[in-house]
């Protein structure tokens, strides 16, 4: 298993993700080879002082973009998204003040 450093890279504050923290739902961007199971113990470490319980992962890998640089072509590198559910009526604060 991986460090929980390794597993959540860092948190995704978006649009979207304010939307759904509100049903519960936060983003992070996660480790490519991370697994749901690492996901949710990382989030749980992570937060543990805020007595957080994972009901649910969904993970989703976004592909690497194609960039231009006049002539030259090249690759953004791909990364993986994990979408956490909490247990309902719970919250993790570092969110609330974004």
């Amino acid at each position: 298993m991986k460090k929980i450093q390794d597993v959540i890279v860092r948190p995704l504050i978006t649009e979207r993700s304010t939307l759904l923290k509100e049903k519960g739902k936060y983003s992070f961007e996660v480790h490519p080879n991370a697994t749901k199971k690492e996901i949710k113990s990382a989030v749980e470490t992570i937060f543990k002082k805020e007595k957080v319980e994972v009901t649910k992962v969904n993970t989703a890998n976004v592909p690497a973009k194609i960039r231009r640089f006049g002539q030259n072509m090249s690759k953004a590198y791909r990364w993986k998204r994990a979408i956490v559910t909490v247990k309902p009526g719970q919250k993790i604060e570092f969110f609330e003040g974004a």
